[in-house]
């Protein structure tokens, strides 16, 4: 019975459906997975996140040389080359779909405003963010700068009350690699908005 199992894997390994079908779909489905590990690694090495970056560069690595180790035996398989540079490109979106759901990390908002600055400022301490502002100057004149440093998850809720306030203001958003101290938006189990200090 064993034997029999044996002789069908070996006729199936030997078979063109393998070489044209199932191995190209193994190679993609590989590459898939190592490069979207790898952005995601990429990501969190960028956090500071240093012993999950470790991690997911060694499970990267492995699940490449699978990858790799499959193409050099097959070199005259030009249906595996296909699948290995499709699974590279689908790996880099799905990588960068993830990172983008689980919104990890915080960021630095800038707005730049030439009219009052108040609304702006009390929308967003309502919203329970966390608001600094200056006074500058620039090439028109006298402008106010506002800070706040968000949750990445909150980035559309801050934009959207930064753009209904002033749809013509001027703001930049930048990573910011790590937060000692700050107050952010938390739902608690009361359901209303609390302030809460990281690290606290």
């Amino acid at each position: 019975m064993h034997g029999g199992y044996i002789v069908f894997f070996q006729q199936l390994l030997d078979s063109w459906v393998f070489s044209w079908i199932i191995l190209p779909i193994l190679i993609f489905m590989c590459r898939i997975f190592d490069v979207s590990i790898g952005t995601i690694r990429i990501i969190f090495v960028s956090r500071g996140k240093k012993k999950l970056a470790p991690l997911l560069g060694f499970f990267e690595v492995s699940i490449w040389l699978i990858a790799i180790s499959q193409i050099m035996q097959h070199l005259d398989n030009i249906a595996c080359f296909f699948a290995y540079a499709g699974g590279y490109a689908m790996g880099n979106f799905i990588g960068i779909f993830i990172e983008d759901k689980l919104a990890m990390g915080t960021l630095i908002i800038r707005i730049f405003l030439i009219s009052d600055e108040n609304e702006m400022k009390a929308r967003l301490y309502k919203a329970g963010f966390g608001v600094t502002s200056i006074d500058a100057h620039g090439m028109n004149g006298a402008v106010k700068i506002v800070y706040t440093v968000i949750k990445r998850k909150d980035l559309s809720k801050a934009v959207s009350i930064i753009e209904e306030c002033d749809p013509k203001a001027f703001y930049s958003i930048e990573d910011a690699k790590s937060v000692n101290q700050g107050i952010f938006p938390k739902t608690g189990k009361s359901g209303f908005m609390e302030y809460i200090k990281p690290g606290k």
